[in-house]
This record gives structure tokens, C-alpha cells and sequence, in this order.
């Protein structure tokens, strides 16, 4: 009997890069017509078995790029043939999230093994022999020292999110692993009286493994260390735009000048009159993140937070509501920057402007992901110009200032003791040090005249208030 059940059209666009029929078909359930840029770059290099770098900005698909190919190139039932290394465990989730996607029709397993999570758990699933691993490198180590795994069969190391690796304390550990890998390497290469005799069936360079180091940025300190352990020649591939100054132009970016104790009062006016579908909320601390949750969550609105105190069965379990759309917003500290892969986050609003403007960069950079349309709000108080300058500098665009309809500034509380001494209570704007501003629709804008932001229409279904639009949604 023939099998009539419809199936999505087959991706011409990646079955000419030499894509697997079963990836084929997940990426037609996923809806993936066309590669990105980076992914028709690198795809069919790493098909090829060459060692790359892979330059991209964030959000155009760097992990389906390298994903893809190990898939594709797997041995069923060999265990470790891939090791993934990322620096934090919500990019580890993340990353193995992808994998299980993409390889959802391919006999290839892969596991996710980082720390805060009982090692006795993640052991009883390496008995399986899963094919790929993805990992945060202290894990991965341990794991390693107890011999629960080895490099035996590995086959394709690649390292995701470089830069943010070597920033974070990992460089001794990264160096650690690659250099265990390439012990392993060094001992399987044949000996030339073996090669002769014709022992080794693969030539030398089929027992090699494949190096694969991915990031939004690589900087030429981790070039360096990146091709001590790849093998010449190295391919380096830059997405158009990649190694251009940063920038989130995509995003609609506005600044708010606020006093310290009017923020919290601004906060819940804008989510209540922006009612975003899914918004983040970033804060410096983590007494932060929970007071702003808690506040919130007691007047009503269904938020969540995460952040480094939190125990990790809690944070995947965060994680997995918010994607889910179980509740629309999520408080969160840097931990969450780059580890936070969810679709649809139409806001993200800097509670707390970072010091460092790539900080900025990276949570704006969680929302307007392949094209979708985002907004980012920054509250900004009078004593942090210099840090809105800085971020403007990077971003090469000038923010312009909003003023939301409806909300006035008060003086500060008779109990209000953080001020800094000699300094007058009365609210004073954030000076900007450009006489004229561009909005991003390209009106110009008086520095001294903010972009007042009226409340919205209400779009289809949004009268549910988002105090109780998460029950709506599960």
C-alpha cells in the first residue's frame, strides 16, 4: 500500500549543499527553506572535512551550520565521535535542543552534559554511547578524569561562542580538552611500516578529527590559539557583515531618563502598555532580578526569573515555561545574554544599562532573531550618560530618548536614602551630547523633545491582559 501522507517539499537550497534526504526532511518540518548566509558558507566546507572558522553575528543559524554537517557525517552506534563545547548550560540545552531537531529522522544521539546537574544522571545516559556530546568544558573534563568517556572515536571537536569562552576563565580548560584530542590524533596516525603493510584501511587523514571554532567575533588572539590545534590549511569564513562593527540597527532602540526610584513604576507602565508577546527584562544582579520579579509578580504580571543562584533543574524548567509561552516575561541577569535562543522575544528592556557596551549588544541581540521585528528599551539614569555614550559609540547609531504617555516623573520618597551626598533631589534628564537624534523609522528628533510612545491598538487577542494571557497560551 502506498504511503499518501503529504510531506513538506523537499529544501532545494540545502540539498544542493549536500545535505542528508533525513535532515532533508527535518528541515522541511522546521520550515527551513533557504541557508543563511553563514550556513551556505560553511555547510558544505565542513562537508568536506576541512577545519574552519566561522564568523557570523548572532541569531543567523551558526549552530544548524556546524550541526548539520556532524549529523550527516556521524557513524551510528560509535560513541563520542563529536564534542561541542559552550560556555554556559542554557547554550548547552540550547545547542542540544537544535541537535535533537535537526537530527530528529537520523539515527544519531547526542547529550547534553554540563554542571549543576547530578553527574550520576548524565552517566546513566552516556551508557547509550550517544554520538555527540555537547558540553561545557569543567563537565567535560570531569567526565573525562573519571574515564566515564574518552576521545578514542572522536571525529569533529567544535567550539561555539569562542570569544565568550575565553572572556568567562575557560582558556586553561579549552586548552586541556584540545590537547587530549590531539594526543588522541597523534596515537592514531600509522606508523609508515603500518601504512605499507596496509593495516589502516582509511588513509591518515580520514583518522584525523575535524576542528570547527564558531563565534560572532574572533579576534586574532583567538585565531592564534584556534589553529595550534586545527590542521592546515585553515579556511576562515565570514558572513557578510560578520566582522563589521557591531550593531542591532534591526532593532527599534529607545532610551528612557529615569530616577532610580521612579524605575520600577516605569517598568510596569511600559510592559503594561506595550503588552510585548515575549519580553526580557535584564538586570546587573541577582537580588535584582528577584526583587523586579517579585514586585512584579505581586501586582499581577506572570513573570519568572532566572539567573546564577538559581538551582539548574529550576533554570531548565524556567527556560522550557518561557519558551512554551507559559508566562510573557522573564527577568534575568547576563548569565541569560547569550544563553537565551527563544523565538518571537519581541522586547527586551535594559532595566540596569551595562558598564560594557558589547553587554548591551548581546541581550538586544535576543530579539528581532531572523528578521522578526523587536524593540529594546533602556532605562538610563542621570548618572550614567557616559555609559549610553559608550553604547551608541559601539553601536555606530544614536538612541533617541521616549517618554511614555501618560507617566511623570515624582519626586524622590522622604525615606530615600541613595542619592549621593550634595546631590539635589530634583529629576534631571540624561544630557545627550548630540544637538539632534534619528529615530529608527528616520524622523528627526529633538534631543529636548523624547519619542513620546502612545499606547498601541490592541492587537487581535491581546484585550486578555497580560497578567492572564499565559493561561490562554498553554
Amino acid at each position: 500500500m502506498s504511503d499518501k501522507t503529504e510531506h513538506p517539499p523537499v529544501p532545494e537550497a540545502f540539498a544542493a549543499l549536500g545535505v542528508r534526504p533525513s535532515i532533508l526532511r527535518a528541515l522541511a518540518e522546521l520550515k527551513f527553506t533557504t541557508p543563511s548566509e553563514i550556513q551556505a558558507l560553511l555547510i558544505p566546507r565542513a562537508m568536506a572535512g576541512v577545519d574552519l572558522l566561522g564568523q557570523a553575528r548572532t541569531g543567523t543559524g551558526k549552530t544548524a551550520a556546524f550541526s548539520i554537517p556532524i549529523l550527516a557525517r556521524c557513524q551510528k552506534g560509535l560513541a563520542t565521535q563529536a564534542i561541542i563545547l559552550v560556555p554556559t548550560r542554557e547554550l548547552a540545552v540550547q545547542v542540544e535542543a537544535e541537535v535533537q531537531r535537526l537530527g530528529q529522522y537520523t539515527p544519531i544521539r547526542s547529550l547534553a552534559v554540563y554542571g549543576g546537574q547530578k553527574i550520576a544522571a548524565q552517566v546513566k545516559h552516556l551508557k547509550y554511547h550517544p554520538e555527540i556530546l555537547i558540553g561545557t568544558p569543567g563537565r567535560v573534563i570531569d567526565l573525562l578524569d573519571r574515564r566515564i568517556i574518552d576521545f578514542q572515536n572522536i571525529r569533529f571537536v567544535v567550539l561555539d561562542e569562542v570569544d565568550r569562552m575565553l572572556d568567562i576563565g575557560f582558556r586553561d580548560d579549552i586548552r586541556n580538552i584540545l590537547a587530549r584530542v590531539k594526543g588522541v590524533r597523534r596515537q592514531e596516525q600509522p606508523s609508515e611500516e603500518g601504512a605499507q603493510q596496509g593495516e589502516n584501511e582509511s588513509p591518515p587523514q580520514d583518522r584525523a578529527h575535524q576542528t570547527i571554532f564558531v563565534s560572532a567575533t574572533i579576534s586574532e588572539e583567538i585565531e592564534r590559539l584556534a589553529r595550534k590545534y586545527m590542521r592546515e590549511p585553515v579556511e576562515k569564513l565570514i558572513a557578510p557583515g560578520a566582522d563589521e562593527r557591531p550593531t542591532v540597527e534591526s532593532v527599534e532602540q529607545y532610551y528612557f531618563s529615569v530616577q532610580i526610584w521612579d524605575k520600577y513604576r516605569l517598568l510596569k507602565k511600559l510592559l503594561e502598555q506595550e503588552n510585548p508577546e515575549l519580553a526580557i527584562v535584564f538586570c546587573r544582579t541577582k537580588r535584582g532580578a528577584e526583587k523586579i520579579a517579585k514586585r512584579l509578580h505581586s501586582d499581577g504580571i506572570e513573570c519568572r526569573e532566572i539567573h546564577g543562584n538559581l538551582a539548574q533543574n529550576k533554570r531548565d524548567r524556567v527556560m522550557k515555561n518561557f519558551r512554551g509561552g507559559k508566562f510573557d516575561v522573564l527577568v534575568a541577569t547576563d548569565l541569560a545574554s547569550r544563553g537565551i535562543d527563544v523565538a518571537d522575544i519581541s522586547h527586551i528592556i535594559n532595566f540596569d544599562i551595562p558598564e560594557d557596551p558589547e553587554i548591551y549588544v548581546h541581550r538586544v541581540g535576543r530579539t528581532a532573531r531572523m528578521g522578526a521585528a523587536g524593540k529594546a528599551f533602556t532605562f538610563v539614569t542621570r548618572e550614567q550618560g557616559d555609559e549610553l555614550t559608550k553604547v551608541e559609540a559601539l553601536i555606530n547609531m544614536v538612541i533617541p530618548q521616549a517618554k511614555l504617555e501618560g507617566f511623570e516623573p515624582t519626586p524622590p520618597p522622604a525615606d530615600w536614602t541613595d542619592l549621593p551626598p550634595g546631590e539635589a533631589v530634583q529629576a534631571k534628564p540624561v544630557q545627550s551630547r548630540f544637538d539632534r537624534v534619528y529615530s529608527p523609522t528616520g524622523a528627526t528628533v529633538s534631543a529636548e523633545q523624547p519619542v513620546t510612545l502612545a499606547p498601541k491598538p490592541l492587537r487581535l487577542g491581546a484585550k486578555i491582559p497580560i497578567t492572564r494571557r499565559h493561561k490562554r497560551r498553554r
